[in-house]
């Protein structure tokens, strides 16, 4: 509103105009005391906590304190890129990632569209709940299973192997070769479930009439899901995608650190248990927060990028 307008509104005016916005806001009152709770934990737990990055740049000592400990710019950062075992650690962040998103990521959207075909609806439903519990169970105790699965002793995959195909037991979790395999594996089995309720929702929201109108041109079922699931799932897919490449060179910190040991350091070790040696172990609080900084730049700019290549390629992205 410009200075002409302004002038020419009434004091009577600009008290109902402001009765107005009064009104407004204390009819919104209910959905702010109903918001306050989560702003507040978003503030406490994400945003307050930023000011310990300053820890990256200064030589932090827990008894002079944040601000009482020197400041030595980008020494810690060029400490932690300067080791070799540094880029082993990120190389093996990396190699799990990629290999939970080729196989993780579609084995959701795969369940979705076979649970999607099921007929029966009692045996979908069983399905469907046999698939979720897995996600709600710890990782102690997914790392629990898989050790007595996996025991040379008494676990059921050495028992085949020696009483079926008499080989000798296998050590799979102190064996480089096996450990990645056995982590992306448990990883898809425990989120496969949960996973595949977003393309479920998004399946439902597809127009029947869609289906009907392919049977009467003389599409199949493969031709269907080809040209009316599959790009009715494009929006969901996209999205996951772009969270999932946003978090490329960050892991899960209780999967890895259940499941790995010393023999396995070589491919095992990644950057959030890494940073755990370092940081409570070791006490090393300047160079882990460096690298936790360097890491969520990183993602950022993952994330950033991936969206605005869906953007570009698909027409349709987060933001």
């Amino acid at each position: 509103m410009d200075n002409s307008y302004s002038a020419k509104i009434s004091p009577a005016e600009k008290l109902i105009v402001k009765a107005k916005r009064r009104f407004i806001f204390g009819r919104d009152i209910p959905l702010y005391a109903i918001l306050s709770p989560a702003l507040v934990l978003v503030l406490v737990f994400c945003y307050f906590p930023m000011y310990g990055v300053l820890i990256a740049f200064k030589d932090f000592s827990p008894f002079k304190g944040i601000l009482g400990s020197p400041w030595v710019g980008l020494q810690y950062f060029k400490e932690f890129l300067n080791d070799s075992y540094f880029w082993n650690v990120m190389l093996n962040t990396l190699r799990i990632n990629v290999l939970s998103l080729l196989f993780g990521f579609p084995a959701p959207i795969i369940l979705a569209l076979l649970l999607n075909e099921v007929v029966f609806i009692k045996f979908k439903k069983i399905v469907q709940t046999i698939s979720y519990l897995p996600y709600f169970i710890s990782w102690v105790v997914v790392a629990s299973i898989a050790n007595t699965i996996l025991s040379p002793e008494s676990g059921v995959v050495n028992i085949l192997l020696v009483k079926v195909l008499h080989m000798e037991p296998i050590y799979f979790l102190t064996e480089s070769k096996y450990f990645v395999a056995i982590i992306v594996l448990a990883g898809i089995w425990k989120g496969i479930g949960m996973s595949s309720i977003y393309y479920l929702a998004a399946l439902s929201s597809i127009d029947p009439v869609l289906y009907d109108a392919a049977k009467i041109d003389g599409a199949g079922r493969l031709m269907q899901t080809l040209h009316i699931t599959l790009p009715g799932l494009k929006n969901m897919i996209t999205v996951l995608l772009v969270l999932n490449l946003g978090t490329m060179v960050s892991i899960g910190f209780e999967n890895i650190f259940l499941f790995y040991n010393p023999l396995v350091y070589d491919v095992g070790d990644v950057i959030s248990t890494y940073t755990y040696r370092l940081g409570l172990v070791n006490m090393q609080y300047s160079v882990t927060t460096a690298i936790g900084l360097a890491q969520s730049v990183i993602n950022m700019v993952l994330i950033l990028g991936s969206n605005f290549i869906a953007k570009k390629m698909g027409g349709w992205a987060l933001w």
